[in-house]
């Protein structure tokens, strides 16, 4: 996905208490998780690059606010973002 398509979904959704982003990816599983602006949010926006808090870590990210338990995903690895109960993965 590119950087336009990625901003065009955050914009219009809004994330609700109790949910989180799936990222279904190219040539991976799909990933759980929220995107995290650090104080490199811009930089990495610009080559297309995410830093995502995935589900097995954000607790531990809600208490702490600590930015290393983020991972950097590249956007044009994305195939798919949708909105999804935060719940452990079924598969």
């Amino acid at each position: 996905m590119t950087v336009e398509q990625i901003e065009t979904f955050l914009a219009k959704e809004t994330i609700p208490q109790g949910k989180i982003i799936r990222f279904e990816l190219k040539k991976r599983n799909p990933v759980r998780g929220l995107i995290v602006q650090g104080r490199d949010y811009n930089d990495l926006k610009a080559k297309n690059f995410w830093r995502i808090v995935t589900q097995t870590n954000l607790a531990a990210y809600q208490k702490t606010q600590d930015i290393n338990l983020a991972k950097i995903f590249a956007g044009s690895d994305f195939a798919k973002l949708s909105l999804v109960t935060n719940k452990p993965e079924d598969s």
